[in-house]
């Protein structure tokens, strides 16, 4: 064990459900540095929690049972917690599907041991040579919602945001409004907005996907829409929480500005466009300058407020100063 992790306490969630299959490959994965393994099992129809208690030795291993059904989402978080009353410096999230690899945690909870980053996810992308072996469906999927986590989480500069492969540091864990996340498969997309509230830093680390003959659950085209609505009311809502109720900036004025100046301008040439039409008048220069002026310095304010959101992506470490 390196002397950067010594000093630091690991646990491991991994929230299961029908995973009996994959689940004893997967714990035999952990080397040294991990100090718990936490399995959840979220009402397995296959009891996979009896399973692992029945086949494994590891002193390391914990079970928690859920009698009912609570997520994706709820079963990380319920293993939050028990990392939380054993201590835990660090807490890993990796699912039971064996799409990812253990070995790479090292790797993965570099930045937070390092003070870098408050919270690490894995990102599938940067490497190239992988994506061939993605399902194209889910690959289109990835990138339109990979962009509108973007936009709600405020997280500009990171990329696959379902990617379930993540670290967490205990204490900007226990800021969070953990009961407020999405029990489903929003959590990782709804957790990256909770951060950004938090003003914790994010860091994306690439990863190696792994595609063998295991099926996932998480089936893109019934999310897809779904999940897009919901990353528009987080946009909304962190707009609203960072620009209006916890600061009021220059870029405040230039997103109110810009929307009503757009605003004006479409109505006005709208109801203009539609008046010449009707009547075979063509509209005066004047008024075609007086609805795309509007337009013109809308927009432009829009963008400056665009990239002013871009730069303002958390970079300082929350957990030291916590």
């Amino acid at each position: 064990m390196s002397t950067t992790t010594a000093a630091s306490c690991i646990a491991v969630v991994i929230p299961c459900y029908r995973e009996k299959h994959q689940i004893m490959t997967v714990l035999s994965k952990f080397d040294a540095m991990i100090d718990h393994i936490i399995v959840i099992d979220d009402a397995c129809p296959d009891k996979t929690g009896d399973y692992v208690l029945e086949n494994t030795k590891d002193p390391r291993i914990q079970v928690v049972i859920h009698e009912k059904n609570q997520g994706v989402g709820g079963a990380t978080i319920s293993g939050y917690q028990k990392a939380f009353e054993l201590g835990a410096d660090v807490i890993v999230k990796v699912d039971g599907d064996g799409q990812m690899d253990p070995a790479m945690i090292h790797t993965l909870v570099r930045p937070i041991l390092r003070g870098e980053a408050d919270y690490a996810k894995g990102n599938r992308f940067y490497r190239l040579n992988g994506l061939a072996k993605m399902p194209g469906v889910r690959l289109f999927g990835n990138l339109v919602l990979s962009f509108a986590s973007k936009m709600s989480s405020g997280y500009w500069k990171i990329f696959d945001p379902t990617n379930g492969f993540t670290a967490i540091h205990r204490k900007v864990a226990q800021e969070l409004a953990l009961d407020k996340i999405s029990n489903d498969y929003f959590f990782e997309s709804d957790m990256l907005f909770q951060l950004n509230i938090a003003r914790a830093v994010v860091a994306d680390v690439p990863i190696q996907a792994i595609y063998g003959e295991e099926t996932s659950s998480l089936k893109i085209s019934h999310i897809l829409f779904p999940f897009v609505g919901k990353h528009l009311a987080n946009f909304f809502r962190r707009i609203a929480y960072n620009y209006f109720l916890r600061d009021f900036s220059v870029a405040s004025v230039e997103l109110i500005v810009g929307l009503i100046l757009i605003t004006f301008g479409a109505i006005f040439g709208g109801l203009e466009w539609y008046i010449s039409l009707a009547s075979g008048v063509t509209a005066t220069a004047g008024t075609v300058i007086i609805a795309a002026l509007p337009l013109l310095v809308g927009s432009q304010l829009l963008i400056s407020f665009l990239n002013f959101d871009v730069n303002n992506q958390p970079d300082r470490p929350l957990h030291p100063n916590l």
